[in-house]
């Protein structure tokens, strides 16, 4: 259930791309306990100029490699579990494609669960009708 918006810039190739995609769901599966092929992404790539990231901003030095990455899900995981996915997929770009982690950004915005719809107009998470 959590959605994955990751923005970065244009001119990687597909493989980056796809790679930047598994690392992510791989981290939301171990790291935040999401099910198995519980995956829904958009990854948009920007020309220059569209993706602001301040390269400084609390000491953390950024470059225009930096990679936005923000889920939307489930209210309900520990500061532990976050931190955790921040560490995961921090860790696996780094690894797996040399990208800086000072260049990995994430935000994680919580929902209630009644806020999803995976298909055919229903609200599939929300509590059955009285």
């Amino acid at each position: 259930m959590p959605l994955a918006r990751i923005d970065l810039a244009a001119g990687k190739p597909a493989a980056y791309r796809s790679t930047i995609g598994e690392v992510v769901y791989e981290a939301i599966v171990s790291a935040l306990g999401a099910p198995k092929d519980d995956r829904f992404q958009i990854i948009t790539e920007h020309p220059p100029g569209e993706l602001v990231a301040d390269e400084g901003y609390l000491g953390i030095r950024r470059t225009p490699d930096c990679v936005f990455i923000q889920l939307t899900l489930n209210t309900g995981r520990s500061l532990e579990q976050k931190r955790a996915f921040y560490r995961q997929v921090a860790d696996g770009l780094h690894e797996r494609l040399g990208l800086r982690r000072e260049d990995v950004f994430v935000s994680l915005a919580e929902v209630a669960k009644e806020n999803w719809s995976f298909g055919n107009g229903e609200a599939q998470y929300a509590p059955a009708d009285s």
